[in-house]
């Protein structure tokens, strides 16, 4: 075997398995890298909701990152909920004190069921401190609309809102377009020059708890892996629609994705 790749996945602890690291983790497994972890707050909850929120203190998010990265390295890396400003700071600086080139920011901002993952004051340090050190960020529309302050609802919509997240400071941004109506979902990325669309058919089903973490987990697996950035989209794209079109139907509410979905390289 040769040398593997690894990412690190920062976010949060999903008890019912559907989301946070571990979809993250199940999900760098099953595409052939080798998947850590520095947990920001435990969650209780599952496929019907959130009963609980409980964060950890700067301190231990920085020192699990910190003691990863010194020892194994990442060839990429992952940020999905950090909770509040104080460990978005944190992130940024070890992120920047490691040189890690490959961030995804995924800027989870409220469960599938409503409850608020990110807090008013953190959705300001997100923009300041993790965006500029970022290589891409995977915002929903809802997550773009509160980055922005604008309302999309079309597809023009999402072009002038990508422009305006760019602005930021991170280097590409993906639009991901589910949230709009059609048979077909498009998704947009803008490197700053030109935008990318890639789609794919429209899965109906209430199965689709840990979208967002799945897919940037796919996304941040391929960069570690070293595919240019358009192909490690389309890839994380097309392993998306499998697990959702193969979700594995558990729970009473929004199951997970399947995160044994095999795609074609």
């Amino acid at each position: 075997m040769g040398k593997i790749a690894t990412a690190l996945t920062i976010a949060g602890s999903d008890s019912g398995g559907g989301a946070g690291i571990q979809a993250d983790l199940k999900t760098f497994h099953q595409l052939g890298v080798y998947g850590m972890s520095a947990i920001t707050a435990v969650t209780a909850q599952n496929t019907l909701g959130v009963a609980g929120v409980y964060p950890l203190s700067v301190e231990a998010v920085s020192l699990q990152i910190r003691e990863v990265l010194r020892d194994i390295g990442a060839d990429a890396a992952k940020t999905g909920m950090l909770f509040d400003a104080a460990i978005i700071s944190a992130v940024a600086e070890e992120v920047k004190a490691f040189g890690i080139q490959k961030l995804v920011v995924d800027p989870v901002m409220v469960a599938k069921g409503g409850a608020k993952l990110l807090l008013d004051e953190a959705i300001v340090a997100l923009q300041k401190h993790l965006l500029p050190v970022s290589e891409v960020v995977t915002p929903n529309l809802p997550e773009a609309e509160c980055l922005t302050g604008m309302q999309i609802r079309t597809p023009e919509d999402m072009r002038e809102g990508a422009r305006a997240i760019h602005a930021l400071g991170v280097r590409n941004v993906l639009m991901k377009g589910g949230h709009l109506e059609g048979d077909v979902v498009v998704d947009m990325l803008f490197d700053g020059q030109a935008f990318y669309e890639i789609s794919h058919e429209r899965v109906q089903t209430r199965h689709t708890h840990g979208t967002g973490c799945t897919f940037s987990a796919a996304l941040t697996a391929e960069l570690a892996k070293g595919t240019p950035l358009v192909t490690a989209v389309e890839k994380a794209n097309r392993f998306i629609f499998e697990a959702i079109k193969t979700a594995p139907q558990l729970g009473g509410g929004h199951g997970p994705t399947n995160h044994w979905a095999v795609i074609d390289e």
